[in-house]
């Protein structure tokens, strides 16, 4: 006897669940992998050039720790950043949706800097004269200036502008948003005026405890409000 398949009745398989839980997965790493960075980086935002490649040449294991932590960081910040605000913007969405194109502008410009940390530490192991490698890392090419101005501006300002809507959505506790809204200002302050790996580390820690906070939101919500059931085949 021939079994005959309903086609209109079968359906594809259903992943919201699982959709779900890689959301909640990966929206923390980003910003931990940047924490730990900016806490082993072997100089500082406030350092010259010349002190950077010397002190890069003198700390070489942790600028390759730098590079990887970068890699991580880029694979995971923008997939997080679509995640965070496909959460946020069922509450706030006119914020969220400005903060995840400040983001994602942001993070995406992120690999020409980890890029640069990669031939910087290329150059310091083959011996390149310190006046190249100076050189490049004061502007290998215009578009890592663009790159740089569009990093500072999407993470800090689209960083604030999510914790806004996490706080205005009630989307997570207030103080998961609040320290979301306080973290980059935080990170800001330590690379820029009191240049400090340790506040560093403070700063992006706090944004990756709110990002904690959303993955926690994201697993408790139902599959019919994270999206649409998938519909029959046929």
């Amino acid at each position: 006897m021939t079994a005959v398949v309903d086609r209109t009745s079968a359906s594809r398989a259903d992943l919201r669940h699982a959709s779900r839980v890689l959301a909640a997965i990966i929206l923390p790493i980003g910003p931990l992998a940047v924490a730990l960075l900016r806490f082993v980086l072997p100089y500082t935002t406030a350092d010259d050039s010349q002190d950077a490649v010397r002190l890069i040449t003198t700390h070489q294991a942790a600028q390759n720790a730098v590079v990887w932590l970068g890699f991580l960081a880029c694979l995971a910040l923008v997939p997080g950043v679509i995640f965070a605000g496909r959460v946020v913007g069922r509450a706030a969405p006119r914020l969220a949706a400005v903060a995840t194109v400040l983001m994602v502008l942001g993070y995406l410009s992120l690999a020409w800097l980890a890029v640069g940390d990669a031939y910087l530490l290329f150059g310091v192991r083959n011996h390149l004269p310190a006046g190249v490698l100076t050189s490049m890392y004061e502007s290998v090419h215009p578009a890592a200036a663009v790159a740089a101005g569009l990093f500072v501006l999407g993470h800090v300002f689209g960083t604030i502008l999510l914790g806004v809507a996490m706080l205005r959505g009630r989307v997570v506790p207030t103080w998961a948003a609040v320290v979301t809204i306080i973290a980059q200002p935080i990170h800001f302050v330590a690379a820029v005026i009191v240049p400090s790996h340790s506040l560093d580390l403070f700063g992006w820690g706090l944004n990756a405890v709110g990002f904690a906070a959303l993955s926690v939101a994201i697993l408790r919500l139902p599959d019919d409000e994270w999206g649409p059931a998938p519909r029959p085949v046929g």
